[in-house]
C-alpha cells in the first residue's frame, strides 16, 4: 500500500452531495518533473513513504489516494473587488483528498493548475511554474513567521508552455497541491444564499460547525468562530508585513488560514498604502486596509446567515471582530518580538512605538530588521546596538520604543543562541529576492538558489521556535 499507517482518509466534503461540487478529471500533462516535495508536511498526514513514482501518480496524474473519491471541483460565488460574481468556482483546481493529520485535524489536498473544470470560463485551468514557485516561497515564509497558512505539498512541472499577459510568454507550466485546513470559503455560503437555498445553507453551517468549529453553537456561533479566526489571521499578516493582494470573498476560508498566493508581497518598509496587485488601482486591499477588507467580507458571510439566525445574534458575532483584532494584534506583536504578556496597556504602547520607530526609520530600517534586531526585547540590546542598524536606534522614537520594550519580559531568551541570530540581517522575502530566485530557474533550470532560500527560511523558523 503506497501510504503509511498514519494515513487516515476522511472525505467529509463529498458527503455534502452534488449541490456543492462537480466530479472532474485532471488534465493529461505531457511531462511530470517533480520540483518540490514537502516531506515535513507529508509526514503529518502519512504520505511521506510514497516513492517518487507513486508521488507523481497521485500528484501529477491525480490517481485517487486510497479511500478517496474522484476529484471534486468545489462550487462557490464571490465578491471580487466588491463586485459580485456568480460565475466562479474551482476553475483551475479541485479537492483531491481529505485526510486527518497527526493532530486529528481534517486537512484538504487542494490543487492549482490541474486543468479545466465546469467553472473555468475562458481560462486554461493551468498554473505557471513561476506562480507555483512563488506559492511555495510565500507559504514557507509565512509558516516560519508564525502565520496560519496552507503548506505547498507538491509542485510538478508539466512540460506545457503557457501564454500569459503578466509575464514573458510562452512560460513553463506546473501543477501544485496545497495541504490546508479547509477550502470552504465565504463564497461557498454566498452561492447558496444567491439561490435562496436555506436548506443547503443549514447543511453547510452544520458541516462547518462539526468539522472545524465543534464548540460553536448554531449559525451565529459558527460566524463568531470564523470572525475570531479571521481576526487572528489578519493580525498576523500585519505583524509580519504581509500583503495578500486579493482579499475577495472566495479567497477567505472559514478556518482563518491564508491560501491562494497570487500577487502577494512583503513590505520592504512600513507603508499603509502599499499594494501587492498591479490591478488594485484604488488600494482596496492595501496593507493598511486588510483588516477593513476582511471585516467587509465577514459582513457578507453574516448576510448569508440571516435566514438561519436572529439578526441581533449575527450583529453581536460581527461586533466581536474589533476586540478580537486588537487582542490578536497584541499577541502577534509579542510573538514577533519574543516577549511575554505584560498586559493590554503595555501591549498597545508597544504597538504604537514600534510602528512610530519603523515610520521614522523608513527605507534605512525596513520592516523585518526591527523585529530581528530586537527579538526577545532587552535581551538583544547589545546585539542590536552593535549591529548594522545601530545608527537608527537613537532619538525620541527609539527611546519611546525601548521604554515600551522594557516593560515586557523576554520569552525564552535562550533562543538567541541559535546561529541565525549571529547573522547581521534577517531572512526576508522581498520581490527582488523572489525574482533573483526565479531568474536562474528560467534561464538555465538552476534550482540551487530556491533550495538555499527554503533552507534558510526553515532555519529562521527554527530559531524563532515556530517551525
Amino acid at each position: 500500500m503506497p501510504v503509511s499507517a498514519a494515513y487516515l482518509p476522511d472525505p467529509k466534503f463529498a458527503e455534502l452531495g452534488p449541490e456543492f461540487q462537480d466530479p472532474v478529471q485532471a488534465a493529461l500533462f505531457p511531462q511530470a518533473l517533480l520540483r518540490w516535495r514537502d516531506q515535513r508536511a507529508a509526514r503529518t498526514v502519512g504520505l511521506d513513504a510514497l516513492t517518487e513514482t507513486e508521488w507523481l501518480a497521485h500528484f501529477a496524474r491525480f490517481d485517487p489516494l486510497p479511500g478517496q473519491p474522484a476529484p471534486l471541483a468545489m462550487r462557490y460565488h464571490g465578491h471580487q473587488f466588491r463586485t459580485y460574481n456568480p460565475d466562479i468556482g474551482d476553475g483551475r483546481g479541485f479537492l483531491a483528498a481529505q485526510l486527518r493529520d497527526d493532530r486529528g485535524r481534517l486537512l484538504d489536498l487542494g490543487t492549482k493548475g490541474s486543468g479545466r473544470t465546469p467553472w473555468s470560463r475562458d481560462g486554461d485551468g493551468r498554473l505557471t511554474l513561476k506562480g507555483g514557485v512563488r506559492e511555495v516561497l510565500a507559504s514557507e515564509m509565512l509558516q516560519a513567521l508564525g502565520v496560519p497558512t496552507c503548506r505547498i505539498l507538491s509542485l510538478v512541472e508539466t512540460g506545457e508552455e503557457l501564454e500569459r499577459h503578466d509575464e514573458p510568454s510562452p512560460t513553463r507550466g506546473s501543477v501544485m497541491v496545497r495541504l490546508q485546513h479547509g477550502h470552504v470559503r465565504i463564497g461557498t455560503f454566498q452561492r447558496l444564499a444567491f439561490f435562496e437555498r436555506s436548506d443547503l445553507l443549514a447543511q453547510l453551517v452544520e458541516h462547518v460547525r462539526a468539522t472545524y468549529h465543534p464548540d460553536a453553537e448554531g449559525p451565529a456561533g459558527v460566524l463568531r468562530a470564523v470572525v475570531g479566526a479571521s481576526a487572528r489571521l489578519v493580525a498576523r499578516w500585519t505583524a509580519v508585513g504581509f500583503v495578500h493582494g486579493v482579499l475577495n470573498t472566495d479567497n477567505l476560508n472559514v478556518t482563518g488560514e491564508s491560501f491562494d498566493y497570487g500577487p502577494w508581497r512583503f513590505l520592504p518598509q512600513l507603508d499603509a498604502n502599499f499594494t501587492a496587485a498591479y490591478f488594485d488601482r484604488i488600494g482596496l486591499y492595501s496593507f493598511g486596509r486588510q483588516a477593513e477588507a476582511v471585516f467587509w467580507n465577514l459582513r457578507q458571510l453574516a448576510g448569508t446567515l440571516r435566514p438561519l439566525a436572529e439578526e441581533s445574534q449575527l450583529v453581536e458575532a460581527l461586533n466581536a471582530f474589533g476586540p478580537a483584532y486588537v487582542r490578536e494584534s497584541h499577541a502577534a506583536l509579542r510573538a514577533r518580538l519574543g516577549l511575554l504578556d505584560a498586559g493590554e496597556t503595555a501591549a498597545q504602547r508597544l504597538i504604537e512605538t514600534t510602528f512610530e520607530l519603523m515610520a521614522e526609520g523608513g527605507e534605512a530600517l525596513g520592516f523585518e530588521p526591527l523585529f530581528f534586531d530586537w527579538y526577545c526585547g532587552t535581551a538583544s540590546r547589545e546585539r542590536a546596538l552593535s549591529g548594522p542598524r545601530e545608527d537608527i536606534y537613537r532619538g525620541a522614537a527609539f527611546a519611546a520604543f525601548e521604554e515600551a520594550l522594557s516593560a515586557h519580559t523576554p520569552d525564552r531568551p535562550e533562543r538567541l543562541a541559535h546561529p541565525v541570530f549571529s547573522r547581521p540581517d534577517p531572512e526576508t522575502m522581498l520581490i527582488d529576492e523572489v525574482e533573483a530566485i526565479w531568474s536562474p530557474i528560467a534561464e538555465r533550470d538552476d534550482w540551487s538558489a530556491f533550495a538555499r532560500k527554503i533552507e534558510r527560511i526553515r532555519e529562521a523558523g527554527a530559531a524563532y521556535g515556530l517551525v
